[in-house]
């Protein structure tokens, strides 16, 4: 599927070369979807969804500038604190989406649709509307196209999405709070009778969904050259979803690729990266993301009905 894309938007763009540039350019724009769609699909797993991502990573993007600001740019200390700022903020986004859904036992669609809002609003007023500059330190290593050392091939910041990937696969496997996420996505109320702990399960799968925004931000931040904006990554949250069900993720639950999501946004920026070679206008390029949606959506509910069948 990867391949064929890329084929085709690259009859569209003229025959526009794919270089090892681009490999790595679409892979460095692929880790911020990439990690935020790795905690959509968690979340997807257990039968839930997740709205708020895009709304979590800006906020992140200004608690990690905010925590910057008043450190020097060879602060090496500064960066870490960044991350575990944006980490802990990200997770405690999530936890409480967590909360309302399994505590309050309101509908995760509401509860996420209304917290991307508020998150969204609560950026807008730490940062006072306005970007906050700041340096990103030796995180600027992690956004660069030619890394150093060389031998990594690819920025940093891939790296750090293959890694998550891996830690989200042993997560859902091989622990014990994985399996029960996936056996509430299958069937929620089979899963009470066997004395799942529902309520424990979804605050902490929220809560690492949110983890991995607040990573995502990170990135975000970094290649924003250390600043943190309120109005970013606005559609992140469809993008996300978009990966996961790509990669061959169920929206009913159950059902999910950790690496297939991998695939899933890496074909996302690869839709970006060949419409501009093709010189589409940006335009364009979102309205791709609708119809690729449905059409994957439309696939995996006649792969349902076969199965079924």
């Amino acid at each position: 599927m990867l391949v064929a894309a890329g084929a085709i938007l690259a009859l569209l763009g003229g025959g526009a070369s794919f270089s090892l540039l681009d490999v790595r350019t679409v892979l460095l724009q692929s880790s911020i979807v990439a990690i935020a769609a790795l905690g959509a699909t968690l979340v997807i797993a257990m039968g839930g969804l997740d709205l708020s991502v895009g709304s979590c990573v800006a906020l992140c993007t200004v608690v990690a500038a905010k925590v910057m600001l008043p450190r020097a740019a060879d602060d090496a200390a500064g960066p870490l604190l960044a991350i575990l700022a944006a980490a802990a903020t990200g997770a405690a986004c999530g936890a409480c989406n967590g909360a309302m859904v399994a505590i309050v036992r309101l509908p995760a669609f509401i509860v996420t649709l209304g917290t991307l809002g508020f998150f969204r609003g609560l950026a807008k007023y730490v940062s006072d509307s306005s970007p906050v500059y700041s340096k990103p330190g030796w995180l600027a290593s992690w956004v660069a196209l030619e890394p150093r050392p060389a031998w990594l091939l690819v920025a940093p910041a891939a790296w750090v999405a293959i890694f998550l990937a891996v830690l989200g696969s042993f997560f859902l496997r091989r622990t014990v709070a994985g399996r029960h996420a996936i056996a509430i996505g299958s069937n929620e109320e089979a899963a009470t009778r066997c004395g799942v702990p529902i309520a424990r399960v979804k605050v902490l799968v929220y809560a690492l969904a949110g983890l991995a925004a607040g990573v995502a931000a990170v990135i975000q931040f970094t290649r924003l050259g250390g600043s943190g904006d309120p109005t970013v990554q606005v559609g992140l949250e469809l993008k996300a979803i978009a990966a996961a069900v790509i990669g061959g993720a169920s929206l009913a639950g159950g059902r999910v690729s950790i690496v297939g999501t991998l695939c899933g946004a890496v074909l996302m920026s690869l839709l970006d990266n060949r419409c501009a070679a093709a010189g589409l206008p940006s335009y364009a390029q979102e309205m791709i993301v609708g119809p690729v949606i449905i059409v994957a959506v439309a696939i995996d509910r006649w792969r349902v009905g076969r199965q079924g069948a």
